[in-house]
């Protein structure tokens, strides 16, 4: 009988054990659900709240979890800002300052990327399912990259038969700088026409279903990118009567190294002086802010998915966009530019063990999407990001004394963000300083200011130490600085500096 009792015993034992295990068998690790927002700067509510905007999805999802107020991109223009993001590299790294097709980024002529693991493939390889829709590099993905892929609908459509404003040259040259899709207007008819929509209805039908290993999602959004064309109903709540317009003045330039006025010399956009005189400005605005609620629309739509799906309780959520934009500072509207309207834009995240409705005022980087992820996957770390992970400033306050964020924009040219200081350094060793808590708009250059000496040095040791030629495949032919720039350090190395188009 005492036999018999100690086998139970035993059994009952192994049983549990087994029960136990299998059970930790069973833990999912967290989907991730990966949002990107074209050329969204930081207006949106949580952030800047700027001319009573309309976003409550964008409040929503800042109430769920963590609002970086001050995150910064690896580069003011898509192509090499998303490039950054998904390859955990910078672009003094990898060569890439410029447009890149999605399948040259990883190849065997450029060495720093050759062998590199995509974000979403780090994520397969550690037992995620993989699934992307929408803009997530800068045409869509690599080939292969995801397991399930929507694509991408081509463009930044829907286009009207003819523009309603602006005819995409403006003053520019062409065959030199370029045609921009840049105008602004209500138009289609409505939402469903727009390719965000069908890429939300995609997303949706994808949360409704179940998946034997966890998730990775990529959506990316093609609002807020120009054209600004949404329908009427999102111009609607912006009365042009109502509307602010952003800080400039009109000499602001005055005092810009001539490397820094190339760079900002982009004739195919609108000037703030054309818009104040047109009278188009708050137009403009008004059109930038109506895509704005609309993608905030778009994004109220996943959020519901989710939330009402089996998924709401296990799932990461990042939201970020690859750059700020401009909208009358510094004499334009566009991005392209080391100034802090062009490298400032919103990164939030949301899910299981982060505080809710908090917000760090630090600066950080978008670099640090991929190895956040990986620490809220509980992933291992994977050695060649060169960002670092947020996980412990998001969940105790850790490193906030030492964040910093670095911007660069073709090459070896770069700007730090630091302690409330902007500091921008050019090829030719041209700078500009900025002191945020007296000059919050950078009006006035202080690089040569004394006073600023220590604080100059500082920041200097923040430089990159790698200053990588262009790689081959990277483009950026929209802008005649860049064009010349690669041909320059990639072709005769000792062909001395063009000016070209720096007059303000």
């Amino acid at each position: 009988m005492k036999k018999t009792y100690f086998l139970l015993l035993i059994g009952a034992l192994f049983l549990g054990a087994c029960s136990s295990e299998s059970k930790k068998v069973k833990v999912k690790k967290p989907n991730v659900l990966f949002i990107a927002v074209d050329d969204l700067n930081n207006m949106i509510g949580p952030i800047d709240n700027f001319s009573n905007i309309k976003t409550p999805n964008f409040d929503r999802l800042a109430k769920m979890g963590v609002t970086f107020t001050n995150a910064h991109v690896q580069a003011p223009l898509c192509g090499p800002s998303r490039a950054s993001i998904m390859t955990g590299l910078r672009p003094s790294t990898t060569g890439i300052y410029g447009m890149t097709p999605d399948n040259e980024i990883r190849r065997e002529g450029n060495p720093a990327t050759k062998d590199i693991t995509f974000l979403p493939e780090y994520f397969q390889q550690n037992g995620y399912h993989t699934m992307g829709i929408g803009k997530l590099f800068h045409i869509h993905a690599p080939k292969n990259v995801f397991q399930e892929s929507g694509g991408r609908v081509k463009g930044f459509g829907p286009y009207p038969k003819e523009r309603f404003v602006w005819n995409g040259f403006g003053k520019g040259i062409k065959g030199k700088h370029g045609r921009t899709s840049t105008d602004w207007g209500a138009f289609p008819e409505n939402d469903t026409l727009m390719p965000d929509h069908q890429s939300v209805n995609w997303v949706k039908e994808r949360l409704q279903k179940s998946y034997e290993k966890p998730f990775f999602m990529g959506l990316g959004f093609l609002r807020v990118h120009v054209p600004l064309y949404v329908p009427q109903k999102w111009f609607d709540l912006y009365p042009l009567d109502k509307i602010e317009t952003p800080p400039y003045k009109s000499d602001d330039l005055n005092d810009i190294p001539n490397i820094g006025l190339q760079i900002n010399d982009l004739p195919m956009m609108p000037s703030t002086e054309w818009a104040k005189e047109s009278g188009e400005w708050k137009k403009i605005v008004q059109a930038y802010l109506a895509c704005v609620s609309y993608v905030d629309y778009e994004l109220g739509r996943v959020l519901d998915a989710l939330e009402s799906s089996k998924h709401a309780d296990n799932t990461i959520i990042v939201l970020w966009s690859d750059h700020g934009y401009r909208l009358g500072e510094k004499g334009t509207f566009a991005k392209h530019a080391l100034w802090e309207t062009a490298t400032k834009a919103p990164l939030l995240f949301a899910g299981p063990n982060l505080p809710k409705g908090k917000k760090i005022t630090a600066p950080v980087e978008m670099l640090s999407v991929y190895p956040t992820l990986l620490e809220l996957s509980g992933l291992p770390a994977y050695k060649r990001n060169e960002g670092k992970s947020l996980v412990t400033m998001m969940q105790k306050d850790e490193g906030l004394q030492d964040a910093y964020a670095l911007t660069t924009f073709a090459m070896n040219n770069h700007a730090i963000k630091k302690d409330g200081y902007r500091y921008i350094r050019y090829e030719d060793g041209t700078e500009e300083f900025y002191d945020h808590s007296k000059d919050p708009n950078e009006w006035y250059n202080e690089a040569s200011n004394p006073k600023y000496k220590s604080k100059l040095a500082t920041l200097k040791a923040f430089l990159p130490k790698e200053n990588s030629k262009w790689d081959e495949k990277s483009n950026y032919t929209f802008q005649p600085y860049f064009v010349n720039q690669k041909k320059r350090i990639n072709g005769a190395e000792k062909q001395p500096l063009e000016v070209i188009g720096a007059d303000r």
